[in-house]
């Protein structure tokens, strides 16, 4: 299944800007089967999912569902027996917060040399299955220890929440019963398995587990028993880590063979219009217009390329190839997936980037009030949240053409005064 973006940067920006003292949350959600249409307009409303009320008369509804789905009797009554309400749970989902960090300042705390040098020590250690890994499921190494890195500091913060009373929680609770409902189901299937003790087992506060943070439903589709010992523990077996999670990032869309993200050098007369995630050139069109490649690698060329600036065009410049798309899957954090993509750069090879001078960028409140403008002005730029994502550089691109401006997405003092 497809991990839905807000809620899961938590966890992993937390966990990246090394604040964390347990796991946050990602919010799931289900993907349609292949070759099927998502559910349209005209689409019947799905049932509603039971939830609130009596706890017991809520965990003898989810024990005969999880039975009627395959799993014992005697496997959903041990998953469930002591199931708690914890208000700790509740009291995270309806605080999730959000860093609003830089690239630089955010990709210069995770991407640390420590961090590096870690990574490093454990693609070596377990070189035998980050190979199998790549053969089989075509995810190169430095790809799943970075998000091994960015989610857990490879297993060292894996988040102190009991799972099972954090999935009871969450699937009672009627503000997403339709989200966390299938979880607990899956999780009884992870005890039926022996695969997870519903009383000791802890994670995330909404349910994820292990050295690379996934839900039940994730780890039942694409678990892999990574040291051969018949069970899938992500929490205890680096192994196990490994290869389910390069299962899970080719089942995202990850294309063997093909580079993710490759830091360039660009010049100043561009199309910047042009630049962003979502667009049409290729790779090999931006190297026309004088973009190069640091690595000097241009044989990639014929492939979609956008042109990233997290910070703008003085900032350090990315093309972002077709397998970026697996880093959004993942998270929908512009900074958190440009920082990990990074990072798995790091890992396989490429230099440091280039940080260039940027030109200073807005406060929150100034974020707010360009935010505010935007919007007044037509454009849909979401939440007035200070935060510069997606809809608000797409705005900020348009109005920068407006005014005559280099239109590289990122909001300054200029633009806000030209506004």
């Amino acid at each position: 299944m497809h991990r839905t973006p807000a809620s899961r940067s938590a966890l992993a920006l937390l966990l990246a800007a090394g604040l964390a003292t347990g796991a946050a949350a990602q919010t799931p959600a289900p993907a349609a089967p292949a070759g099927q249409a998502p559910a349209t307009a005209a689409a019947p409303a799905a049932p509603a999912v039971a939830c609130d009320g009596d706890l017991s008369t809520f965990l003898a509804g989810v024990k005969a569902e999880a039975i009627a789905a395959g799993a014992s009797a005697e496997a959903a009554d041990k998953a469930l027996a002591g199931a708690q309400i914890d208000p700790k749970v509740l009291s995270r989902d309806r605080a999730q917060g959000v860093f609003k960090q830089t690239f630089l300042e955010f990709s210069q705390r995770t991407v640390s040399q420590a961090r590096l040098d870690i990574g490093r020590q454990k693609m070596k250690q377990f070189a035998d299955v980050f190979s199998r890994a790549e053969q089989e499921y075509g995810v190169p190494p430095g790809v799943i220890t970075a998000f091994w890195a960015m989610e857990t500091d490879f297993g060292a913060v894996q988040g102190d929440f009991n799972t099972r009373n954090a999935l009871v929680t969450l699937a009672h609770d009627c503000r997403r019963p339709e989200l966390f409902r299938p979880q607990l189901i899956a999780l009884i299937e992870m005890v039926q398995h022996g695969d997870l003790d519903p009383e000791t087992n802890t994670g995330a506060w909404a349910g994820e587990i292990g050295q690379v943070q996934m839900l039940p439903r994730d780890i039942i589709a694409y678990g892999m028993d990574g040291d051969g010992d018949g069970h899938v523990r992500l929490k205890q077996s680096g192994p196990d880590a490994i290869l389910t999670a390069a299962k899970f990032i080719q089942h995202l869309g990850f294309q063997k063979g093909q580079p993710w993200l490759q830091e360039v050098t660009i010049p100043q007369d561009l199309p910047f219009e042009k630049s962003g995630l979502g667009g049409t050139m290729t790779a090999g069109e931006w190297f026309a217009l004088g973009v190069k490649p640091r690595n000097g690698d241009v044989s990639f060329g014929t492939l979609r390329g956008d042109l990233v600036l997290p910070q703008g065009r003085l900032g350090p410049a990315f093309i972002a190839y077709p397998n970026f798309g697996i880093y959004l899957e993942w998270n929908k954090s512009f900074i958190y997936t440009t920082s990990a993509a990074y990072f798995a750069t790091r890992l396989s090879g490429a230099e440091p980037y280039l940080k260039g001078t940027p030109e200073q960028g807005l406060t929150n409140d100034q974020m707010k009030e360009l935010q505010t403008k935007l919007d007044t002005m037509g454009h849909d730029v979401g939440a007035i949240d200070g935060i510069l994502g997606s809809g608000t550089r797409v705005a900020i691109q348009k109005q920068q053409q407006r005014l005559g401006m280099p239109a590289d997405g990122w909001a300054t003092p200029a633009l806000l005064n030209a506004l």
